[in-house]
């Protein structure tokens, strides 16, 4: 369970913002239904309408293909890296049996990449799509990581800018979830010309609850 004063915290949240979009009124407005905040935020899975979000996206750099049960011992390779999960909410991840039950929340999301590097054609990371809402046209991006050799080397960036650049041909607003420790993915994000707009407990499949920042990247801000 959240503890009082941090729940306190997160209510005053709702009401700060007097400057709020209507969208970010809208996000708000369901982040703050529940007053348990162990609860997850209930989305029905949904993808809009003529959008395919498990088909091969990519730029001439980095190749993102659907996740499949085959790629298990690929990405665990990189997993394996306790330093990978230093800054994330859940930092076991790199103990396989944890590894699993991450990897099996990626399958059953129906949004999961691998990335491919283009010039060595292997495996660097995942990411995905996920929680498509149908009222604010707006879907989620995040559970990305890489292999350490490629941070700080822009592939962030061409990741991001395939999956955005997709996306938002089918909706009007991309969230993306950021632990609140994540200092490094917190840099990345507002690189990208987000807004921080929220913070929320998110429930991970098979894992405990963990405070994240939420920011917001409406399309007109992108293109």
């Amino acid at each position: 369970m959240v503890d009082n004063d941090r729940l306190k915290h997160l209510k005053q949240l709702k009401t700060t913002s007097k400057d709020s979009s209507p969208i970010e009124k809208e996000y708000q407005n369901r982040l703050f239904l529940s007053q348990d905040f162990d609860i997850p935020l209930k989305i029905k899975p949904k993808t809009p309408m003529n959008c395919n979000i498990q088909l091969i996206i990519e730029n001439n750099k980095i190749l993102l293909v659907p996740l499949g049960e085959e790629d298990f011992e690929d990405l665990y390779e990189i997993a394996a890296d306790p330093l990978i999960w230093e800054q994330h909410p859940n930092k076991d991840r790199w103990k396989r049996d944890v590894f699993k039950t991450f990897f099996e929340g990626a399958l059953k999301s129906k949004g999961a990449y691998k990335i491919i590097d283009k010039t060595t054609n292997k495996v660097i990371g995942s990411t995905r799509f996920y929680d498509y809402n149908e009222q604010d046209q707006s879907m989620l991006i995040g559970y990305t990581f890489y292999a350490k050799k490629y941070w700080g080397t822009g592939t962030n960036l061409e990741v991001k800018k395939i999956m955005l650049d997709y996306i938002f041909q089918f909706v009007s607003v991309v969230y993306f979830h950021i632990g609140a420790e994540n200092r490094r993915s917190q840099l990345a994000i507002i690189k990208l010309g987000t807004t921080k707009i929220a913070e929320q407990v998110v429930t991970y499949f098979g894992e405990q609850p963990k405070l994240n920042y939420v920011y917001r990247l409406n399309k007109e801000e992108w293109f």
